[in-house]
């Protein structure tokens, strides 16, 4: 074998296939792969993070095929009344991860008073579940080294909590994109990672997240992503676990002042 290695014609002959080979059957197939012209959706005017997508700001444009992202749209149905996720320019390509149904800022424009937004720490890339939290999702969050005794916790009126949003330090909020950029990105910026999460909670519930973050560490589970509809039956479950707390606290405190009425009474 060594021989024939060493025999100059016979590795002039192996360069000259190899170069025919690519030549001939790879190069036809890259440039056939580039040549393909796939339909994408493009952006024909500037979009900003949270508009409603229209019509008249999408068009479909022919493009080749090759290296395409895989999450590329390709049809207007698919972007029209759906809103972006981040600023759009005209002859952006739109990928699936820059759209949604849902409002990035729906939670922050429905507030009724009922309800309030509340921020708190990451204070570890796991604790906010490594990135993976999106809008709409609903959590559970756990307490760990709350307190002097350093006790961990399962609070049941932080059970089902709605997640708004997860944000960086840069004051970006952190999606799939702001993922993809940060792991092609050559430096490793803890300012691109998400550093708080935004939760809709009642008045009661922000009470306690305050207490937790500030005498312990809060850690985020998913517990369901899906149809806001099925993301509601959670909430609701939540809501009726916080009413009726709130009813046995007020029947207590109410026999805790009779008790005491009648000791002072009994006094006189």
């Amino acid at each position: 074998m060594s021989k024939i290695l060493k025999n100059r014609s016979v590795l002039a002959a192996i360069g000259i296939t190899v170069a025919l080979i690519v030549c001939l059957v790879i190069s036809p197939a890259v440039n056939a792969a580039a040549g393909k012209q796939v339909a994408v959706v493009r952006v024909t005017e500037t979009i900003p993070k949270g508009t409603l997508i229209t019509k008249d700001m999408v068009q479909t444009a022919n493009v080749g095929g090759y290296n395409l992202p895989s999450n590329t749209l390709k049809s207007v149905d698919d972007v029209v009344n759906q809103y972006a996720l981040a600023d759009l320019q005209p002859g952006d390509n739109i990928l699936a991860s820059k759209v949604s149904g849902q409002s990035p800022n729906e939670g922050l424009s429905n507030l009724d008073g009922k309800r309030q937004a509340i921020s708190v720490t990451i204070k570890s890339f796991a604790a906010g579940l490594s990135g993976k939290l999106q809008s709409g999702d609903i959590i559970t969050f756990y307490v760990a080294d709350y307190g002097d005794m350093k006790e961990t916790l399962s609070p049941a009126e932080l059970q089902y909590v709605k997640v708004i949003a997860t944000t960086t330090n840069k004051g970006e909020d952190y999606s799939a994109e702001t993922k993809q950029e940060s792991d092609k990105s050559d430096k490793s910026d803890s300012d691109d990672m998400p550093s708080t999460i935004t939760v809709l909670v009642s008045q009661s519930q922000a009470i306690k997240l305050v207490d937790y973050e500030k005498n312990g560490t809060l850690h985020a589970a998913l517990a369901y992503r899906g149809t806001t509809q099925n993301a509601q039956k959670f909430l609701d479950l939540e809501d009726q676990y916080i009413t009726s707390q709130s009813a046995q606290n007020t029947t207590q405190a109410q026999a805790e002042n009779k008790v005491a009425g009648g000791t002072k009474n009994n006094g006189k």
